[in-house]
């Protein structure tokens, strides 16, 4: 027997999916309560009953998992486009091109959307990093990574350069995962 969805499974999925809209498209500080219920469909107190708060919905509308522990299998000299191929992954494929893209740009104007930015740093691309190379080393490697990727995404799903839109992941992927393999293998500069 199969259980049958609760109406406030479905609920609680329409408001996140209409929060998921709106933080992209809005960012954190522009998007309402009130827009996010009337997208959804419901009262805007069913909203503030499930998440307590816009910080709440927040929250739990950016909750996202990267998916980066497989990186680390297979040949070690195609870590970098294999950690090329999950991030352009990630960015094309819904709910997560929001969550992304919703971070992106509320990150640069909101110091709590900032702070989460570096949580999925700290507890998900860290561990990955961790994991190659030198441990003690792992802060630098990780932080050029990130620089290069969050790159990409600015100037392909925000700011959308012709020519990097242009580019197929496989070209990306073929452009830019030796840069990620230097930096994911790289020791410090003397």
């Amino acid at each position: 027997m199969t259980a049958t969805p609760r109406r406030s499974d479905a609920t609680r999925a329409a408001i996140l999916e209409a929060a998921r809209r709106r933080f992209a498209e809005d960012g954190f500080r522009k998007a309402t309560i009130r827009a996010i219920a009337a997208d959804a469909g419901i009262d805007p107190s069913m909203v503030m009953r499930y998440y307590g708060s816009k910080d709440g919905l927040f929250a739990a509308a950016v909750d996202i998992r990267l998916g980066l522990a497989d990186i680390t299998e297979g040949q070690p000299d195609s870590q970098g486009e294999r950690l090329v191929r999950r991030f352009l992954e990630l960015w094309e494929e819904p709910p997560t091109a929001e969550i992304l893209l919703t971070l992106l740009r509320s990150s640069v104007t909101d110091d709590a959307v900032t702070e989460r930015v570096r949580e999925v740093f700290a507890e998900q691309v860290m561990p990955t990093v961790l994991a190659i190379g030198d441990p003690a080393d792992a802060p630098r490697r990780a932080a050029l990574i990130v620089t290069q990727m969050l790159g990409i995404a600015l100037c392909r799903y925000v700011l959308r350069i012709p020519p990097v839109v242009a580019l197929t992941p496989t070209q990306l992927i073929a452009e830019v995962g030796p840069t990620i393999q230097h930096y994911l293998t790289s020791t410090p500069a003397a």
